[in-house]
């Protein structure tokens, strides 16, 4: 697989091979990582009362005996209406699914593979929007032609952030951010060439 080398037009110049290495990787690396970082991502504020944390409940709702019906010590029981909830959502749950490091740098090999395989791993000398402006970012987006696009710089600088930071369908980021689950996440990546240079590598 390779990935399509742009000039400064946004067109196509020539190719870049990937390591050999990149191919005939389990997607079962990118699953788990997937999986990891949309856990991560939960809010985790789900909570109810249990029977000792509603109000009330400090008279016996009726005798014990002779009235007919089941015996009850206390309105917070779970079967009366108000009283506390069993087995509710607490927000003291973990989430966390663990992926160790040789997985996660697989998972982002592959997901980059396929993007290669699809035509949509874009290479570029450099990422860089000057005038900050969002429609010189626009302008050099629409030319990839792309529904959405992932730019992956070595070094992020304010102008070109503040550039694509209002186009919704691009995400620019340092080289450092990226990972697994963002590469999955956008239909196209743009990465400079330093950056390839050092993920490729990494991989021989």
């Amino acid at each position: 697989m390779s990935a399509i080398v742009l000039n400064e037009k946004m067109e196509k110049a020539s190719e870049l091979a990937l390591p050999e290495s990149f191919s005939g990787i389990n997607p079962h690396n990118l699953w788990l990582y997937v999986k990891s970082a949309q856990a991560a991502q939960r809010a985790n504020t789900a909570t109810t009362k249990g029977r000792s944390e509603v109000r009330g409940g400090g008279k016996k709702p009726w005798a014990q005996k002779g009235g007919g019906r089941a015996r009850a010590g206390s309105r917070r029981s779970p079967i009366f209406v108000g009283g506390g909830k069993a087995f509710g959502s607490m927000n003291n749950h973990n989430y966390n699914l663990k992926v160790n490091k040789k997985q996660k740098k697989l998972a982002l090999n592959f997901a980059l593979n396929e993007h290669a395989q699809n035509g949509t791993l874009f290479v570029v000398d450099s990422i860089e929007v000057a005038s900050g402006k969002t429609k010189d970012a626009n302008a050099m987006w629409k030319q990839l032609n792309q529904r959405d696009t992932l730019f992956v710089k070595s070094l992020l600088d304010e102008p070109t952030f503040l550039a694509f930071e209002n186009l919704s369908q691009t995400y620019v980021i340092e080289s450092n951010e990226l990972n697994a689950y963002l590469a999955a996440n956008y239909r196209s990546i743009v990465i400079e060439k330093a950056v390839f240079e050092t993920l490729t590598s990494e991989a021989k």
